[in-house]
């Protein structure tokens, strides 16, 4: 009996060391002001970035368009699967007259990682058929050395 006592103690001696041994969870910080400025700055760069890319896709300039991309860039539309070389070789299938953007939001997942989300109304043709209409829009945004590149864009069609 005095050895069944004697463990019973060790053992709850053990178990209470374990449990206040453990780190109670910290509440995650409220972001200061200064780390607010710095997102909502970040945002604004990526969303310029997103409306300059468009741009320069809309008005078929391939040069400027590929300073924005990433060497791994992906596209994915309701053409397919594309790479920078594929994208760029099928800009001049596009005819855009007219893009409106609207519910543009910016997430960071990591400091040098944005993720944007939006609708966009386009006015528009592919190889002649008319693509006009409201798309769910996701970018990928990376920075490196620097610069933001464009990592990967999908475009869905709304319902």
């Amino acid at each position: 009996m005095k050895r069944q006592f004697v463990l019973c103690c060790f053992s709850l001696v053990a178990a209470a060391s374990i449990c206040l041994g453990q780190e109670s969870p910290t509440p995650s910080p409220t972001p200061t002001r200064f780390k607010a400025a710095r997102s909502a700055t970040k945002e604004k760069i990526v969303v310029e970035l997103e409306e300059k890319v468009t741009e320069a896709f809309k008005n078929k300039r391939a040069e400027e368009f590929k300073r924005y991309l990433a060497p791994e860039f992906v596209s994915v539309d309701p053409q397919g699967i594309e790479n920078v070389d594929s994208q760029l070789a099928d800009m001049e299938k596009y005819d855009v007259r007219e893009n409106t953007f609207a519910d543009m939001k910016a997430t960071f997942p990591s400091p040098k990682v944005a993720v944007l989300t939006y609708k966009v109304s386009t006015q528009a043709t592919h190889a002649g058929q008319d693509t006009s209409g409201t798309y769910n829009v996701a970018s990928v945004w990376m920075k490196r050395g620097g610069n933001w590149l464009l990592i990967c864009r999908t475009f869905m069609k709304s319902q």
